[in-house]
């Protein structure tokens, strides 16, 4: 997601938007502005977890494996002609936005549909503005690309009354149709899938014993869901020990994260073996103090981002500097679906229903890569089609 940033003069970074559309997706909610908790708990003592372990390696094995064993629908209508999609982006400076765009655009090419992409700037006022401009087109089929539907209700209400269809990437917090607000489906992945690979992965890669980091921000509810749900697949592993649950808010991880970092290390030491945090960018802020520290980018803590998956990050991964995985979306596969879904909602067919298995991305499997892109599905979808 599940991803806002803050930007120089009016011109967005990734990084701001990274921040603006983790916000947006949430919408904000009771703010702690920022906290940091949890017993100095070494990690001697009780033995590690051989159920809990077993159960984690096995569940890591298949989310690092790069091959998939199904990727897309098992079926579907044939493709419907002649129609346009307009493609509204929260902003195309955004990575994740953009990656699914290009995905959009691809699958249309094959299935023989107009595209026009329009960038809402990462602004409320632009991404109204865009919205509108959207509807005024009267399309096939309306994508919301990254920002929360109730921000641009009164376009919804509007592309509803007029029959245009709604498909969301990362609109909700959810996968699947949704009623209020109305959209034919929301592509993402499963906020309990993510959070709960993230925390076996570190079950797994530690077997069994580590003293645990967690980053945060408790002012945005899907963030604060997906790190309570970490949590609580940590706590089945009793050698896993919670060291520190780091509340960060994103608006402030350029300058917090490094000085919460230093403290962290002074506290912990060696203790402390592995981190997650709930995006990526925290570990683009962490490593200035990890270096500073003399901690080498290859050594502990290990560092896994729950969500993202974004170029900087297995930029981060594939040269060891201070990232060892991530748990990335599949940006133009996602596309792809998008484009499907819309094929079921033009032959009045109910959404597929697919959601795409987590992957966890590592130096070993990432082949260099900057992005997590599945084999297998551009085939499956030309096959539905018939294209």
């Amino acid at each position: 997601m599940h991803r806002n940033r803050k930007a120089m003069p009016r011109v967005l970074t990734a990084r701001s938007v990274a921040i603006a559309l983790l916000a947006a997706a949430a919408g904000l909610a009771g703010c702690q502005r920022g906290s940091s908790n949890g017993p100095a708990v070494s990690t001697t003592g009780p033995p590690g977890c051989p159920a809990a372990q077993a159960t984690a390696e096995a569940a890591v094995a298949r989310a690092e494996k790069t091959d998939g064993a199904r990727n897309g629908p098992a079926g579907g209508p044939a493709a419907v002609s002649g129609k346009s999609i307009v493609y509204v982006a929260q902003t195309m400076t955004n990575p994740g936005v953009a990656g699914v765009a290009n995905g959009v655009r691809d699958a249309a090419r094959v299935i023989g549909w107009n595209v026009r992409v329009i960038d809402g700037g990462g602004s409320p006022a632009g991404i109204q503005a865009a919205m509108s401009e959207a509807v005024a087109l009267k399309p096939s089929g309306i994508v919301i690309g990254g920002f929360d539907p109730g921000s641009t209700s009164q376009q919804v209400t509007q592309a509803n009354t007029a029959g245009i269809p709604l498909i969301g990437w990362h609109a909700l917090a959810s996968p699947g149709p949704s009623k209020r607000p109305a959209l034919f489906t929301n592509v993402t992945t499963r906020v309990e899938d993510v959070a709960g690979i993230s925390a076996q992965w570190v079950i797994a890669r530690s077997d069994g014993r580590a003293g645990v980091v967690l980053i945060t921000d408790a002012s945005i509810p899907f963030a604060k869901r997906k790190s309570d749900l970490i949590r609580k697949e940590l706590a089945t592993c009793s050698g896993v020990r919670l060291l520190a649950y780091e509340n960060i808010p994103i608006p402030d991880a350029s300058s917090r994260t490094p000085r919460e970092v230093s403290t962290l290390l002074s506290r912990y030491e060696n203790g402390w073996t592995h981190s997650i945090a709930i995006n990526d960018l925290y570990f683009a802020d962490a490593a200035p103090a990890f270096r500073a520290a003399g901690r080498q980018g290859s050594a502990p803590p290990f560092n896994i981002g729950a969500g993202d998956g974004d170029p900087s990050a297995f930029q981060r991964i594939n040269s060891g500097q201070y990232q060892a995985a991530t748990v990335p979306e599949p940006l133009a596969q996602q596309g792809w679906q998008i484009v499907d879904e819309f094929n079921r909602a033009f032959a009045h067919r109910p959404a597929s229903g697919y959601v795409a298995p987590v992957h966890v991305a590592t130096a070993a499997n990432s082949a260099g890569a900057t992005t997590w892109d599945p084999p297998g599905y551009r085939e499956t979808y030309r096959r539905i089609w018939g294209r």
